[in-house]
This record gives structure tokens, C-alpha cells and sequence, in this order.
């Protein structure tokens, strides 16, 4: 039963990043004795620019149905949209700034992709240093190198709406203060209509997984997660 016994928990990182972007919370989950898991999503065969949103979420569906319970499914930004769009397999939900389904996407920002978006290839020190000010130097020189292109497919899928059900089971949304990819209020509004758990936490759409204080936000997550004692047994 969660609350009763560490778990497992399943990682799904944001566009352009990759498995990486989990490492503070891996640390903290794992010295609490969970197992944590955070994949990279994949490509199709044919790269970035011919992957489709469905093909991160068969993959995300993959790797839970795999996972032992009790197991939680974090997301964030994109991967906040795929774990939602999962959550009904997991045990309980943490999404963290994460891009919001339909009809919640209609209140972000409207931007346009293109088929490839070469963040990986024109990935810049300075930029990663601008999007990530809450970090300090080495967390930023580590994301520098691990950019990646993302398939704008996949981002306009998103953009447009996708459905998700709201989760029977629990759920915890953090929000950013100084978000500007998804405002706070757009995830405060997720977290009410869904009746989860909001946590609002300082710095931008990054901070809460890479910046100085990640860790306070992992530790954060883990004791949500641990007053769920009186939560149902997992579900065979």
C-alpha cells in the first residue's frame, strides 16, 4: 500500500530532455529506499521529425504496465501530459509544470513548431543558462550537453488538446511561481478541477527538477506520497 512501504516510481521527462532531467529526484527517492525508473522516450525509426505523440505514450503505457506496483507515474511539462493521459494504470499521480490537457491547453501560450525542433542541435550555454537561472553552474553545463531535437509533431499534438481523464487515483500538481511556459495558474486550475494535491514552488518551468532547491522539492513529493497510508491497496 503506498504510504506504508517505499515503491516505485516512473519518470517521464520533458521535450528536448531526456531520462536525465530526473537525477536530483532519483537520488532523493532512492536514499528513502524506492526504485526509480526514467526512461528516455524514443524516436521512431525514422527520427524526431517522424514521431508522433502516440508513439511517446505506447511507450510510457509500456514501461508502467512492466513496472511492480505500488507505482506512482511522475511527468513533466510534456511528460506531465503523458503520465496524466496514463495515471489510470498507476497507484497515484505527481505531475510537475505539466503541459495540460484539453481544454486547460487552450490558456498556454500559442507558439508554432516546426517538423524538427533543433533543440539539441542549437543548443546554446547561454541559453540553457537563461532558462535555467534557479541552477548552478554544473547543473547548467549538464543540460547544455544533453539537449536533444524534438519532434514538432509531438509538441503540436499537444498544443491542439488531448483528452485525459481525470485520475481515480491520487494526484499531486506542482507548479512554478515564474513559470512561463505554463503559467501556475494553468496547472492551479488542473489541480482543482482534478482535486489533486497543489504544491507551489519558486523559480521557472525547470526549477523544480534541476534547480537549487530540486531536492527540497523531491523531499517535498516523497512525504505527499507517504500520507497516503490510508489509500486502497494496489490494484491487481
Amino acid at each position: 500500500m503506498l504510504g506504508s512501504s517505499p515503491g516505485r516510481l516512473l519518470c517521464v521527462h520533458g521535450a528536448g530532455g531526456g531520462g536525465w532531467e530526473w537525477a536530483i529526484w532519483r537520488r532523493v527517492f532512492e536514499a528513502a529506499g524506492w526504485r526509480v525508473d526514467a526512461p528516455d522516450l524514443r524516436p521512431v525509426a525514422g527520427g524526431p521529425a517522424a514521431t508522433g505523440f502516440g508513439d511517446y505514450e505506447a511507450q510510457v503505457r509500456e514501461r508502467l504496465a512492466a513496472t511492480a506496483r505500488p507505482r506512482v507515474l511522475a511527468g513533466a511539462s510534456l511528460g506531465g501530459l503523458l503520465a496524466a493521459r496514463c495515471a489510470a494504470a498507476a497507484d497515484a499521480l505527481i505531475l510537475v509544470n505539466p503541459l495540460p490537457p484539453a481544454p486547460w491547453h487552450a490558456l498556454l501560450p500559442a507558439r508554432a513548431w516546426p517538423p524538427l525542433v533543433p533543440w539539441g542541435r542549437d543548443a546554446r550555454l547561454a541559453g540553457t543558462r537563461r532558462a535555467l537561472p534557479e541552477g548552478d553552474e554544473a547543473t547548467v553545463l549538464y543540460a547544455f550537453r544533453r539537449w536533444r531535437d524534438e519532434s514538432g509533431a509531438v509538441l503540436r499534438a499537444a498544443q491542439a488538446g488531448l483528452a485525459a481523464p481525470k485520475p481515480d487515483v491520487p494526484a499531486l500538481c506542482i507548479a512554478s511561481d515564474g513559470d512561463a511556459e505554463v503559467p501556475p495558474a494553468v496547472t492551479g486550475a488542473l489541480a482543482r478541477a482534478w482535486g489533486a494535491r497543489l504544491l507551489h514552488e519558486s523559480g521557472g518551468h525547470l526549477a523544480p527538477l534541476l534547480g537549487c532547491d530540486a531536492a527540497a522539492v523531491a523531499s517535498r513529493a516523497l512525504r505527499f506520497l507517504a500520507g497516503l497510508g490510508a489509500a486502497p491497496s494496489p490494484r491487481g
